[in-house]
């Protein structure tokens, strides 16, 4: 009834963190790596903000589907209350039950997948920023 709305707080308050974020953050870490054996190619390292914008992605198409799911099977309407689980005080109690079982982890999983793109993603960045000599590492300036 009401289960996307759990991954739609968490996605607003990620959105929120990732905008503070990205004001404070400056001079990404870049290296030279080569490219089809021709030449150098400078890379960034992915700043935070950004891997934070993986999981509001994640998190904000996963509600819309899940909105859009509730849509058709006449869960969600067009007038007030919207939810038809908050229509009757007797059936606000699964909604909430709902919310707080399935919301809640739906809500984990999803982090748990953008918690294994940010583990292979440092990976791979470790591997490059390893191989190369210091002074081919710089911060921007």
């Amino acid at each position: 009834m009401a289960c996307f709305l759990v991954p739609a707080a968490e996605a607003v308050i990620t959105t929120i963190a990732a905008k503070a974020i990205e004001s404070k953050e400056k001079n990404p870490e870049t290296a030279e790596v080569p490219f089809n054996g021709t030449g150098l190619e400078t890379v960034e390292k992915i700043p935070f903000s950004q891997k934070l914008g993986w999981l509001n992605k994640l998190l904000w198409g996963g509600c819309a589907l899940l909105a859009f799911e509730h849509v058709w099977h006449g869960e969600i309407v067009p007038y007030f209350p919207f939810l038809t689980g908050a229509m009757n005080p007797a059936d606000a109690a699964g909604m909430l039950h709902e919310m707080s079982t399935v919301g809640v982890t739906m809500s984990v999983l999803v982090t748990i997948v953008w918690l294994g793109m940010l583990a292979v993603s440092s990976s791979m960045e470790k591997r490059v920023l390893k191989t190369q000599p210091a002074e081919l590492r710089r911060n921007k300036g």
